[in-house]
C-alpha cells in the first residue's frame, strides 16, 4: 500500500517544508534560555518564561486557527501562519533597542502564534493525502523534516547567537529569519495548491460545537490529547535544559555544550526515519510503547547519575533518539478515527480534532517552568523527574491503545 500517491506529491513537498520552518523556530527558542540567562543574569525559572510565551501561544491560537481553515482553506492557513511567524521574528530588533525582556516575550508569542497556525494547518492536511491506513506513516515522513529544521536552528544559534552572546546577536538572527519568511510567504501565495476546503455542508461547517462533543466522547482521541500534552512537556523540558545540564556536568561554556544538544537533535532526526521504516513491520502503538519505556529509563538515568558525567550525557542524548516518534504517532493514532461513522465521527471533525492536539502543546508552556522551579530548588539533575513523569503518561497511553487494538483484532 502506497504511503503517498503521485497526485499528492507537489502539495506534500510544499506542506512538508513547513515542518522544517517551525522546527527551526522551536529549537532556536530552546537556545535562548541559555543566552538570556547569561545576558540578563536570570534564574532558570525566569528564563523558562520564554517557553511559557512560546507554547502558551500554541494553546491560545490553535482552536481559532482550526476554525479559520475550516471556514477558508489550508492555503489560507499557511499564509496567515507565515505572516505571523515573520512579524514575530522581525519584532526582535525593536526589542533589542529597548532592551526589554517583556518585549522579547511578546515577539516570541507572536512568532509562536504563526507556528501554531502552521502546525494546525499542516498536520491534518498531510493525514488527508491518501489512504487512512498509511496516514501515521505519512505524517512520520513529513515530521522527519521537523528535526532537520531543528538542526538548522541550533547551527544558526551556535554561529550567530551563542558565539557572541548579546541582545543584538539574538535580535539580528531573528530579524534575518523574518526576512526569509516573508520571501517564502510570497512564493506560497504565488503557487497553485489544492484549496483543501472541508467537504461538509454549511450547517456542519458552522456547528463546531457538535464536533467538540463527538471528540470529547472519543476515548482514544481524548487520552491522545492528554498524552500529547505530557509528551510535549517532556520534549521541551529535556531540550530546554540540555545545554545547562551539560555545562554543569562537563564544566564547559554554552557554545560547546550546544554541540551535545545538536548531536541529540541529529539522533532525533535519524531515529524518526528508522521508526517510519519499522512501521512497515510493527504497529505504531507497539513502537510507541517501546519508545516511551526507553525514554523513561534514560530520563531516570539522568536524574540519578550525579557524578557520572558521561553516563548522564549519553542517556540525555538517547532520550531524543527514543522519543522521536512520539508526537506524530500520538497525533496519527488519536486523530485516525475521528471522522469514522462507526466511531461516532462526522466529516470535518479532523480539523477541530487537530486543534486539540496542537493546543496540547501547552504542555511545553506549563511543565517547563515547573522543571525550572525544580532546578532552582533541588538542582538541575532532579528537575528531570518532570519529563520522567511525562514519559510515564505517554507509556500508559501506548499500552491503552495496544490493548484496544488487540481486543478489536
Amino acid at each position: 500500500m502506497k504511503v503517498l500517491e503521485k497526485k499528492y506529491l507537489v502539495p506534500f513537498i510544499l506542506v512538508t517544508s513547513l515542518f522544517f520552518l517551525w522546527g527551526l523556530a522551536n529549537n532556536m527558542t530552546d537556545t535562548l534560555l541559555a543566552a538570556f540567562k547569561r545576558i540578563m543574569s536570570m534564574s532558570d525559572t525566569q528564563t523558562s518564561l520564554i517557553q511559557l510565551a512560546f507554547y502558551g501561544a500554541y494553546f491560545c491560537v490553535a482552536f481559532p486557527a482550526a476554525l479559520f481553515i475550516r471556514k477558508h482553506s489550508f492555503k489560507s492557513g499557511v499564509i496567515l501562519g507565515l505572516c505571523l511567524y515573520a512579524a514575530g521574528a522581525m519584532l526582535f530588533l525593536p526589542a533589542a533597542k529597548v532592551a526589554s525582556y517583556g518585549f522579547y516575550l511578546v515577539a516570541i508569542y507572536i512568532l509562536a502564534c504563526g507556528c501554531s497556525v502552521l502546525e494546525t494547518t499542516a498536520n491534518p492536511y498531510i493525514l488527508s493525502m491518501g489512504d487512512p491506513e498509511t496516514a501515521t506513516r505519512r505524517l512520520n515522513v513529513a515530521q522527519a523534516f521537523n528535526p532537520l529544521g531543528s538542526i538548522t536552528g541550533i547551527l544558526l544559534s551556535q554561529t550567530f547567537i551563542l558565539s557572541d552572546i548579546s541582545l543584538y546577536s539574538v535580535s539580528g538572527t531573528y530579524f534575518g529569519l523574518g526576512c526569509v519568511l516573508l520571501v517564502i510567504m510570497v512564493v506560497m501565495m504565488c503557487v497553485k495548491m489544492p484549496e483543501g476546503k472541508s467537504m461538509v455542508s454549511d450547517d456542519e461547517e458552522n456547528n463546531w460545537r457538535a464536533s467538540v462533543k463527538r471528540l470529547v466522547a472519543n476515548k482514544k482521541y481524548l487520552f491522545g490529547v492528554i498524552a500529547q500534552f505530557f509528551y510535549v512537556g517532556a520534549q521541551i523540558g529535556v531540550w530546554s535544559f540540555t545545554i545547562r545540564i551539560v555545562m554543569n556536568e562537563l564544566g564547559i561554556l554554552e557554545k560547546p555544550a550546544a554541540t551535545i544538544y545538536l548531536i541529540s537533535i541529529i539522533g532525533f532526526c535519524a531515529s524518526r526515519f528508522v521508526y517510519t521504516w519499522l512501521m512497515k513491520y510493527f504497529k505504531p502503538s507497539k513502537l510507541l510503547v517501546f519508545g516511551a519505556l526507553l525514554s523513561l529509563i534514560c530520563t531516570l538515568v539522568v536524574v540519578f547519575s550525579v557524578g557520572s558525567q558521561w553516563v548522564l550525557v549519553v542517556a540525555l542524548m538517547l532520550i531524543s533518539v527514543f522519543m522521536s516518534l512520539m508526537f506524530p504517532t500520538i497525533y496519527g493514532i488519536a486523530l485516525g478515527n475521528v471522522e469514522r461513522e462507526d466511531c461516532g465521527g462526522q466529516p470535518g471533525d479532523a480539523k477541530i480534532g487537530a486543534s486539540g492536539l496542537i493546543m496540547a502543546i501547552l504542555g511545553g508552556a506549563v511543565l517547563t517552568p515547573v522543571q525550572g522551579m525544580m532546578s532552582d530548588a533541588f538542582g538541575i539533575n532532579w528537575s528531570y523527574i518532570v519529563p520522567a513523569i511525562c514519559f510515564a503518561v505517554v507509556l500508559m497511553y501506548a499500552v491503552y491503545v495496544t490493548k484496544v487494538e488487540t481486543n478489536k483484532a
